[in-house]
């Protein structure tokens, strides 16, 4: 009896740490390639697999959606259990379910939500000045500075709204530049130990959301805010870097450590699954 071919979609969190972003690579690891090569241990897949976004090397994610088409006559569940089984430990199948006609998890999503996070100091000079937070450094930019989060939540009302975003960033295809971002929004996390130990210091989000984002945009932005939050650029200079188009005005990128991507959302004819269940 002949294997069925099935298109599934799934829902995946990884620690983008030791790999060179989403999309498979010659001779380095990513996570599209770990997908494959775990799935090809069980089944035998048709095609490649497919990611919603191509988030950069070093870059995390708690909500990244997949889809691929491979040969399996058993359930969802069972598929979900073997892959699992054969991913390294800093990959995860969250979720897995059929995937609906004509979906494609990149060219179907409406709109994607990115997290970056900072460990904020508070500014204040020490013996030894720390250089790294041992307990945060894989997954956030650690800023020894007491930042102006006023000013940085101000500078960033300025890229809500479409807005032409070369200044920050290069298309991942095609030449359009012009993206149209939703929201803006800085968030102080508190966490369980704070009570016991407030070290490194204050953690800080950005949480962004847009219909998509240009290479490097969400990392160059949050490079950008912060020295606003730092008092070496004015709220309002974001609209100015924004109007000139010119990479050289924004700042370098923060670093890929502190950036996940959290979240995508598609149109509820869908039906899909990953749309709402987190």
């Amino acid at each position: 009896m002949e294997v069925p071919t099935i298109h599934v979609c799934g829902l995946a969190a990884y620690d983008g740490t030791d790999y060179f972003g989403f999309q498979v690579q010659a001779d380095a690891p990513t996570i599209q390639g770990e997908l494959e090569k775990a799935l090809a241990e069980f089944s035998e897949p048709v095609g490649r697999v497919a990611g919603a976004g191509r988030t950069d090397a070093g870059v995390h994610a708690g909500g990244q959606v997949i889809a691929v088409r491979t040969k399996w006559r058993h359930d969802l569940a069972q598929l979900q259990r073997a892959w699992n089984a054969y991913l390294p430990r800093s990959i995860c199948v969250r979720a897995i379910a059929l995937a609906p006609e004509g979906f494609h998890p990149r060219f179907s999503a409406e709109k994607r939500t990115y997290r970056y996070r900072v460990v904020m100091g508070d500014g204040q000079e020490r013996n030894v000045a720390p250089d790294r937070s041992p307990l945060t450094d894989r997954f956030a930019w650690y800023e020894p500075a007491a930042l102006a989060i006023e000013r940085m939540e101000e500078a960033g009302e300025h890229l809500v709204g479409e807005h032409d975003f070369a200044s920050f960033g290069q298309p991942t295809q095609g030449e359009s530049t012009v993206r149209r971002v939703m929201e803006v929004c800085w968030r102080e996390e508190r966490g369980s130990w704070d009570a016991f130990d407030p070290y490194p210091g204050r953690r800080l989000t950005l949480t962004i959301t847009a219909n998509g984002f240009l290479r490097r945009m969400v990392r160059s932005i949050v490079g950008t805010l912060l020295e606003v939050g730092r008092g070496r650029r004015r709220p309002d200079e974001v609209k100015e870097i924004l109007a000139a188009r010119d990479r050289s005005l924004a700042a370098p990128p923060a670093p890929a450590c502190g950036l996940t991507l959290e979240r995508v959302d598609y149109p509820k004819e869908l039906n899909v699954f990953v749309a709402g269940d987190r």
